[in-house]
């Protein structure tokens, strides 16, 4: 396989950039990488000699790995950018800190940053290629590529498929870009959570159905996904406590019995057991919470083949 022109130097700064087609075309890929992974050798040729740099400013152990694994699996050589140890605590600017790790030759940046639109920045500093893993409240595509990736494996199409996304919509960059990802493919999806957890224009923004009853948000779902309550996003009580969340809308057999029978358990992690699911559910038959780990770094390793023009 030889990596598309249409994908060679490309962001990933959200799938709005990308089309329901183009997003096919990485599933397909990621399959192929995938299997690479079930391999007892798990390592191909075909990015050696490039140079991939996880730029981590904010912190995210299981994100920040499955990068780095996906890189090493095609051979190329990782910098690995840990902001508590940079000169960032010594009061330079991401801009210099760009230029200082472009001069060492980095060919594809991985970035996570709390704010928004820093992907951005780091492609205008450096012009290299930049892949998105998690900005601010903002977006998470290749969180929601995975998590399309898991749907499709395991479903096929997703088109007139029902998801349900339930927890802190408010302060999740995975639900954006899974929303963006899952109606560009065809999927009929819903968000549910608190009505202080809920941003106004959700509807009007992503086409989406909002729902405040659990039960009818899981109504004949064929896949259902919890999201973290994301406390350190939260500057003030938008709800009065962690039980009385749970209380309304803990994944549990009580609340998934509306869900279709064999409908998808997924989470993107990481996970509270109590508040968002209980483990009944969460290491039930029906979960795919572990294959979606596993799916990241196939999906990591696809798109950095693309965008690098990778050959295999």
């Amino acid at each position: 396989m030889t990596a598309t022109p249409q994908f060679l130097g490309r962001n990933v700064f959200d799938l709005d950039d990308y089309s329901a087609d183009e997003i096919m075309y990485i599933l397909e890929a990621a399959k192929g990488m995938k299997e690479i992974n079930l391999r007892e050798y798990k390592k191909i040729p075909t990015l050696r000699g490039k140079t991939v740099c996880t730029l981590f400013v904010e912190n995210s152990t299981r994100t920040r790995m499955s990068f780095e694994l996906a890189a090493n699996r095609l051979s190329a050589d990782v910098v690995s950018f840990q902001a508590s140890v940079s000169a960032l605590q010594k009061g330079e600017s991401l801009q210099d800190t760009v230029y200082t790790l472009d001069a060492m030759g980095i060919d594809l940046y991985c970035i996570r940053h709390s704010s928004p639109g820093s992907p951005q920045l780091v492609h205008k500093y450096s012009g290299k290629p930049v892949i998105n893993g998690g900005d601010g409240r903002h977006a998470h595509p290749t969180q929601a590529l995975l998590d399309i990736f898991s749907i499709w494996e395991k479903l096929g199409d997703i088109r007139g498929l029902k998801i349900t996304i339930v927890g802190d919509i408010l302060n999740s960059r995975v639900v954006r870009s899974n929303l963006i990802g899952m109606k560009k493919l065809g999927a009929e999806v819903t968000v549910c959570g608190p009505r202080t957890l809920m941003p106004s224009y959700m509807e009007e923004v992503y086409g989406c159905r909002v729902e405040y009853s659990l039960s009818e948000a899981l109504r004949d779902a064929d896949v259902v996904m919890g999201l973290r309550m994301q406390l350190e996003r939260m500057t003030e009580g938008l709800f009065p406590s962690l039980e009385e969340y749970s209380k309304h809308y803990v994944l549990s057999k009580d609340t998934i019995k509306y869900a279709k029978k064999d409908a998808l358990i997924m989470h993107p992690g990481p996970m509270n057991r109590g508040v968002e699911i209980l483990p009944e559910i969460a290491d039930s038959s029906q979960s795919v919470i572990v294959e979606q780990v596993a799916n990241g770094v196939a999906v990591r390793m696809a798109l950095m083949f693309l965008i690098l023009g990778g050959k295999a």
